[in-house]
């Protein structure tokens, strides 16, 4: 048996994902086809979530299961009117779920993190070796296995996000710094052009990239205001003529940004918990 369940939130979803999962860890004997919806900030993403929830639920022949953390009154009763049973974060949790789904739950504390979950784990470090082992363009052969390149100048988040994505998401994600070098034709490297589709490009307001620069090379050409406004404005030119989609890590957490591509992209979490 499978049923669709649905984490939603104006946020990043974290909360909904770790909430929902723990719940559903207890029901052993259903398959869960998890699907996360992070900034349902408007009421048009909240009616375009809806329509996708209905659909799915017409194609499998049985409602949704829907956690929510979402705050606004307006969007939240947009939500309620999808054809779901939807689980109160703030209100009762298993005995709803064990109606719904006619499986008493086993009542075990920490199932999510159970060290059972052997593929997860499995999932979570071949995702890691591969951020590492494709770090910072190192080996640009591998880029056929990866579900997302991270690219941008130095120093502007791609490391730490590719690590975040492979920890919290099981996503195989490489990078690759967009060296002035490379910007001199004004076009991709071969490398990267080959795989355009995987493409995410950071970027970072130019004074906030100088700072960042000057703690780690100060007083060098490399951490100039004026050579990182001209980095900044090369890459961004480049994001815009090629379609390249992207985002400014700037004010944003390592969590937003990497939500926020899993968002953009359409990539699926691969764990479980």
């Amino acid at each position: 048996m499978k049923r669709y369940a649905y984490f939603i939130s104006d946020g990043t979803g974290i909360t909904a994902e770790t909430l929902g999962n723990s719940l559903l860890s207890q029901f052993e004997e259903i398959e869960f086809e998890r699907i996360t919806l992070p900034y349902i900030d408007s009421e048009e993403k909240a009616r375009e979530a809806v329509q996708q929830i209905n659909q799915q639920a017409q194609e499998s022949g049985h409602s949704a299961i829907v956690f929510d953390t979402i705050v606004d009154k307006n969007i939240r009763k947009i939500i309620d009117s999808a054809d779901v049973f939807k689980v109160d974060i703030f209100s009762a949790f298993l005995a709803p779920l064990e109606s719904e789904l006619a499986v008493k739950s086993s009542y075990t504390v920490g199932k999510s993190h159970s060290p059972t979950d052997s593929d997860d784990y499995l999932s979570r470090m071949d995702a890691v070796n591969f951020a590492l082992d494709n770090d910072d363009g190192a080996r640009t052969r591998h880029y056929a296995d990866a579900d997302v390149i991270l690219v941008g100048v130095s120093r502007c988040g791609k490391t730490p996000t590719s690590l975040y994505m492979a920890m919290q998401f099981g996503i195989k994600a490489a990078n690759y710094p967009l060296t002035e070098e490379d910007m001199l034709d004004l076009k991709l490297p071969q490398s990267l052009s080959q795989h355009k589709h995987k493409l995410f490009g950071l970027t970072i307001d130019p004074d906030r990239l100088a700072a960042i620069r000057t703690e780690r090379r100060a007083n060098s050409r490399y951490s100039s205001l004026k050579q990182c406004y001209h980095e900044v404005d090369e890459v961004e030119f480049l994001y815009e003529r090629e379609k390249i989609p992207f985002i400014s890590t700037t004010d944003k957490s390592i969590e937003e940004i990497s939500t926020r591509i899993m968002a953009e992209t359409g990539l699926q979490r691969r764990l479980q918990s």
